[in-house]
């Protein structure tokens, strides 16, 4: 009897032991669970706990800084540039591709250029997720808005982001990051894709939803992670169908001319 009792609970550990441990690595957000969303698996990228510095004391210099920003931020959100910051805050769905459409050039959408935006979409999360998150995990830094008890210029995701960490900011890795791929896909337009992704990462500072130095160093772990995709066979393999699409397209006429084009002239 005892013999029994003995074997049940060890199968009982067991199987918990097995739930536990199939509860871990379904939390692992990467190529090995999600291969649909990411390019790459979170060992890929660049360690950003050990990349970035801490996030600004509250009695530094950088954090006066960060308060600065913070008051420039509140003084436009009821501007134009407000309401584009609050546009900025959709990355979900195709709010990037339309993000980024008019700087490229090129309509992005799923049904006209298929390609780009499959690019543009499987990158984001490698960028905004993979790159960000030791850090945001480790410090869990509290957002300005939480942090001086403020609105932002959009009340409906207060509550799902202030359990969310501040440092670095995702947002802003995933606007620079997809700027800098972009650019490569079309260079004649660099200059306004790059300004657009910096727009991103500046709009984060206006809804108050990050300090300026989250999206300073959102900018540096984007760049890591571009870097990185690089060296991954299924992101090169996208970046060539993308580029193939786009001369197609250039090659047609649909893509509108950039600045340096009419300097050129």
């Amino acid at each position: 009897m005892k013999t029994r009792f003995t074997s049940a609970i060890l199968l009982l550990a067991g199987m918990f032991s097995f739930g536990v441990q199939a509860q871990t690595e379904t939390k692992i957000k990467d190529h090995r669970t999600n291969p649909e969303v990411y390019f790459l698996q979170i060992d890929d990228v660049a360690n950003s706990l050990e990349l970035l510095p801490p996030p600004p004391d509250a009695s530094s210099i950088q954090f006066m800084y960060d308060k600065a920003r913070y008051d420039w931020g509140k003084s436009l959100r009821k501007t134009e540039r407000g309401e584009q910051a609050f546009q900025d805050a959709r990355v979900n769905g195709d709010g990037v591709p339309r993000a980024f459409s008019e700087a490229f050039g090129v309509d992005i959408t799923a049904d006209g250029t298929p390609e780009i935006y499959r690019l543009v979409i499987g990158m984001r999360e490698d960028a905004g997720d993979l790159s960000t998150r030791a850090a945001k995990d480790h410090y869990n830094r509290t957002r300005p808005f939480a942090w001086f008890d403020e609105m932002t210029c959009n009340p409906e995701q207060q509550e799902e982001l202030s359990t969310n960490g501040s440092y670095p900011s995702g947002h802003t890795a995933i606007g620079w990051a997809t700027a800098l791929v972009l650019s490569e896909i079309n260079p004649d337009r660099i200059d306004e894709i790059l300004e657009r992704g910096f727009q991103m990462g500046e709009s984060r500072v206006i809804c108050g939803y990050h300090f300026q130095s989250d999206v300073d160093a959102g900018r540096i772990v984007a760049a890591g992670a571009v870097a990185r995709l690089h060296a991954d066979e299924g992101f090169n393999a996208q970046l060539e169908k993308a580029k193939k699409e786009f001369a197609s397209l250039k090659k047609a006429g649909k893509v509108k001319p950039g600045k340096r084009n009419h300097s050129a002239k």
